[in-house]
């Protein structure tokens, strides 16, 4: 579970999930392509095995006895509703069954219909005889450069078993049979992230987490009891204005989606991992579409007078925490800063970036606490050096891992470094 560290524990969304289980089925990362913790560290960069596609398996692997692989069908409302109820259910709880994430159907939708997206990477496991959906694990299409190369990979997320199987070694099967269906669609590489150490990851990132309604998470447990401050006083310390200060900060539209894209590709490059967006990626992950009921990313942009020049841009994106043992609380609502970026960080300026992302993810904030979030999340990436402890971002327990499948570097800093480059530049749901 994450907290916010020693000086204010607090539960934290919940950060246990099935891919940490595998790391004990049988030494099962030892026999895949990635990169061992006991292996050279000094091999070049690129693919660790090269397949022969007359040699993989046109066909999945036996499951056992009552049970069957199936294909989940995102274009359909009834495979959406499925893969809710599953992850709804049984997905990311923490250890003391305090919350589980509570993905809604319209961020299911969004997070798996990406451009370019395979129907194929949606796998499921099936009980043959109630035809009830009883596992998962889902990839799709992305685009990303590792230090100057660039590559097609899966991006895998939503490995979840339901707890009565969790003993029946499901999570290797998962695994390989995704695998198994990339390669035959000629994608050889995959990127995913955990909590445990699984082979040796690629960047490792500290969560933190910035209260926005103190005395809700402590009263829904999400601050740990064990600790007992002046309510009054802690609440005073997190405290936000009402209104942001960035002047001509607005929220993103339609006719943004080429400018966002040109300056965020611009800002990205300077990172050593980070995606290589389109502009219908753009259009997709980073424009705000929907009601107010079920939104799922809030892009805001800020231009210039008169030429209306777009020269910041952040956005963050919302999930719920189901509260499973308040009476008072049913849910922590939970922002989780995405994608930014700034004109600032190719002036020159001596502490100029660090200046500017104050201010704009300070407003970030603000924008979050008004939209009715009770907290944001955030990682150790990226340039979040630059504000996360002015802005009361508080540690959590826990570190997020990257890792590649098929694919070999030599490890990234989670944050930028020298001259605000480096680090990494890609963020996973």
């Amino acid at each position: 579970m994450n907290g916010i560290g020693t000086e204010e524990p607090v539960a934290g969304p919940p950060v246990v999930d099935e891919s940490r289980r595998v790391a004990g089925f049988n030494g099962f990362w030892g026999t895949q392509p990635v990169i061992h913790i006991q292996g050279s560290q000094e091999a070049p960069d690129g693919p660790i095995r090269l397949y022969d596609l007359e040699q993989i398996p046109k066909e999945a692997s036996p499951l056992l006895e009552g049970f069957e692989w199936a294909t989940l069908d995102m274009a359909d409302e009834r495979g959406v509703e499925e893969l809710w109820q599953l992850l709804s259910e049984h997905y990311m709880e923490d250890g003391n069954s305090t919350f589980r994430f509570g993905y809604s159907q319209e961020f299911l939708r969004w997070a798996l219909m990406t451009p370019g997206w395979r129907s194929g990477w949606h796998i499921g496991v099936r009980a043959t005889q109630s035809r009830k959906l009883v596992a998962s694990i889902c990839g799709v299409p992305n685009k990303i450069n590792v230090r100057g190369q660039s590559l097609l990979v899966a991006a895998i997320n939503f490995l979840c078993i339901h707890k009565k199987l969790r003993s029946k070694r499901l999570a290797p099967l998962l695994i390989k049979e995704v695998t198994r269906r990339c390669c035959l669609d000629g994608v050889y590489q995959a990127i995913y992230t955990a909590k445990d150490v699984l082979s040796t990851p690629i960047g490792t990132c500290q969560s933190y987490h910035r209260p926005l309604n103190w005395v809700k998470l402590y009263e829904a447990g999400f601050i740990s009891h064990s600790y007992i401050p002046s309510k009054t006083r802690e609440a005073a310390k997190y405290r936000l204005s009402d209104k942001t200060s960035t002047p001509r900060l607005r929220a993103m539209q339609t006719g943004d989606i080429d400018a966002v894209w040109c300056l965020l590709g611009k800002y990205l490059r300077r990172f050593h991992l980070y995606p290589v967006f389109s502009r219908e990626d753009i259009g997709h992950w980073l424009h705000a579409t929907g009601s107010n009921t079920d939104q799922i990313i809030w892009p805001y942009v800020v231009e210039t007078p008169g030429t209306k020049k777009i020269t910041e841009f952040v956005s963050f994106y919302g999930v719920d925490a189901k509260v499973l043992l308040s009476f008072k609380h049913s849910n922590v609502r939970m922002a989780s800063l995405y994608y930014y970026a700034s004109e600032t960080a190719f002036t020159g300026e001596e502490n100029g970036l660090q200046e500017r992302l104050q201010m704009l993810i300070n407003d970030a904030l603000i924008l979050a606490k008004n939209a009715g979030f009770d907290v944001f999340n955030a990682l150790a990436l990226y340039d979040n050096s630059h504000f996360l402890e002015r802005l009361r971002f508080r540690p959590g327990n826990g570190q997020l891992h990257y890792y590649m499948y098929n694919y070999r570097t030599s490890p990234i800093p989670g944050v930028a470094h020298h001259k605000d480059t480096g680090g990494i530049g890609l963020l996973m749901l």
